[in-house]
């Protein structure tokens, strides 16, 4: 009786294991964009199936990285609907209402640290911390607005002001980016400097144009909801003077 309850066990084991281990089916178009629209960032795989080149290194990929949502579609008539007709993982991103995809086809060997490496890239949010690695998505984005909250992370207003942008976001999606900018880091002095900043300046709100390489600082004061959306708003009518430009440097287009 002991015997059988421990192969009992077992077997109900190794199930569990196999069953965590499966990514969710989309069945049709409808359930993918209700996927898509249930977060801010989420990857799928168009995959034939759980045999199909990549599918284990998805799977690796998802228990790594624990802030993304993923699944996978195997019909392929919903392929169709977006613009794909071979093995394709994809990121969906809100904040710029982009489908960025990696084409399986094209790469003879998948592995999951690569996997991770193009979804940490790729995964811009409504509000993104800026850094070397989400650096490549912000700048690949079409959207070459970026709205930028320089302030210190010890800071005690940090977190409620990262908050009151990121409910702001969504308002400017693909129009505009919003970036966090950790003036503490000594890395992103060179930021700061752009805009004439410094560490004790902060928290102050700039915005910057990557079309026209232009960038315009939020007049000094509190940085409330209503004066954040109003600055993002006369820039979207053009009302921003471009005088206050006159005599400012260059920027590479890496690190503002």
């Amino acid at each position: 009786m002991l015997i059988i309850l421990f192969l009992s066990l077992l077997v109900s084991s190794v199930v569990g294991t196999e069953k965590d281990s499966a990514l969710p089916r989309l069945s049709d178009t409808k359930a993918v964009e209700a996927f898509i629209d249930s977060a801010e960032v989420v990857v799928i795989g168009f995959l034939e199936g759980e045999e199909s080149h990549g599918y284990q290194e998805l799977v690796a990929a998802a228990k790594r990285v624990d802030s993304v949502s993923f699944a996978i579609v195997t019909e392929k008539e919903v392929w169709a609907d977006y613009s794909l007709s071979s093995g394709t993982i994809t990121l969906f991103r809100k904040a710029d209402n982009h489908q960025e995809n990696l084409s399986l086809d094209d790469a003879k060997k998948v592995e999951t640290d690569g996997l991770v490496n193009f979804i940490t890239i790729n995964e811009v949010r409504y509000i993104t911390e800026y850094n070397q690695v989400t650096a490549v998505g912000l700048f690949n984005s079409g959207v070459k607005v970026h709205l930028l909250l320089f302030a210190n992370r010890e800071s005690k207003e940090y977190t409620k002001l990262k908050e009151r942008l990121a409910a702001l976001a969504p308002q400017f999606t693909s129009k505009l980016l919003f970036v966090l900018i950790n003036g503490a880091v000594k890395s992103n002095s060179r930021s700061l400097g752009y805009f004439g900043l410094k560490s004790k300046d902060l928290p102050r709100v700039g915005l910057y144009d990557g079309d026209s390489d232009m960038k315009w600082l939020l007049p000094e004061g509190k940085i409330s909801t209503e004066r954040v959306q109003e600055f993002c708003q006369s820039f979207l009518r053009g009302e921003l003077k471009v005088s206050s430009q006159h005599g400012l440097p260059k920027m590479s287009h890496c690190c503002w």
